[in-house]
């Protein structure tokens, strides 16, 4: 039995209720564009009766990262900027944010939300988170992971880029970047328990494999600067042939003074995320590329995806969405 009447659907389309039913059953002798009319019509009753689900309804999303705070606040101004898009629903934002710790202070932030109608969640890819998603998601607050995955619980999807694909960008970039340069290249790293990072890493490790070049892996700073020039420095010290940067996971700002501190040249810096520091070490020179995806898109899908799960909005496959590689010619305004 179909969801809707066939009366129902001819009235929509403007065909015969006989039409639409030799439609619905998969009987012959109807045109492809008249099966293409009915399709439309379904679809546009789908979009009708999400109206009438979304007309004045509440909504409380929860958005629950650990991340540096250039980042979140990026993050909070995206989905602020999109939560009236969803206009008639009234769709609210709560934020639950730091910058470093463990995954159980991660846990335990799930744990004490109530009353949400889904989450958004950038988190360490840890069996704890797991099961918080999973005590989450079995008492019907469906979860969206953001641009880092913890793949093996029962979140509903994840949103954000293609990890692996970044990486081997990125790699593809620098390797171009330093042709015959033999230089060695530094990869920073906030935490490795980030699924997205770690991925990030094995597509830039697997890029450059076969290049000759060496790899040097600074991790464990949480994008925090203090603590990222402290272990750069280290690492420049040691390894005086590095010459190129791909940063998967921020600290930018600090990983430029430290090869300043030390009057070293940077000749290839590859980041991630379009957050106020990048821009200005974009636009001062300081980076070559930001591989980028829109923020605002990701919230907007975020939140689509989770009122969907209430049947508030029809469904929609989720894909990684594109990287953008940006320059500072083409920066977004």
């Amino acid at each position: 039995m179909h969801r809707y009447k066939v009366r129902e659907i001819a009235q929509q389309c403007g065909l015969s209720e006989a039409t639409v039913d030799r439609v619905l059953n998969g009987r012959p002798g109807v045109r492809e564009s008249t099966r293409a009319e009915v399709r439309q019509a379904i679809a546009d009753l789908d979009k009708q009766r999400a109206q009438l689900r979304l007309n004045g309804r509440r909504y409380l999303i929860d958005v629950v990262m650990q991340t540096p705070q250039r980042f979140s606040d990026a993050f909070r101004a995206a989905v602020e900027a999109e939560l009236p898009a969803f206009a008639p629903a009234v769709p609210r934002a709560r934020f639950h944010l730091w910058e470093s710790g463990s995954a159980a202070q991660t846990a335990e932030a799930l744990a004490r939300i109530k009353g949400s109608h889904g989450v958004i969640l950038k988190a360490q890819d840890e069996p704890e988170v797991a099961d918080a998603v999973n005590r989450l998601v079995a008492s019907g607050v469906p979860v969206v992971t953001y641009t880092t995955d913890v793949a093996n619980s029962d979140r509903c999807a994840y949103v954000g880029i293609d990890n692996h694909g970044a990486g081997q960008t990125a790699a593809f970039l620098v390797d171009q970047w330093l042709g015959q340069q033999p230089s060695a290249v530094l990869i920073t790293l906030s935490r490795t328990v980030f699924r997205g990072e770690g991925e990030r890493e094995v597509g830039f490790r697997s890029g450059l494999r076969g290049s000759g070049r060496q790899i040097v892996e600074v991790s464990d700073s949480d994008g925090i600067d203090a603590t990222n020039e402290r272990l750069v420095l280290d690492a420049l010290q040691r390894h005086p042939e590095i010459g190129a940067v791909y940063s998967p996971g921020g600290g930018n700002t600090a990983t430029v003074r430290a090869f300043e501190s030390l009057g070293r040249a940077c000749r290839v810096f590859v980041a991630h995320d379009l957050d106020a520091d990048n821009r200005a070490l974009l636009r001062a020179g300081k980076l070559s590329v930001v591989l980028h995806n829109d923020l605002r898109a990701d919230a907007r899908l975020a939140i689509r995806v989770i009122l969907a799960q209430h049947r508030a909005l029809p469904e929609e496959p989720v894909r990684p969405t594109p990287v953008q590689v940006i320059t500072p010619y083409n920066l977004p305004s």
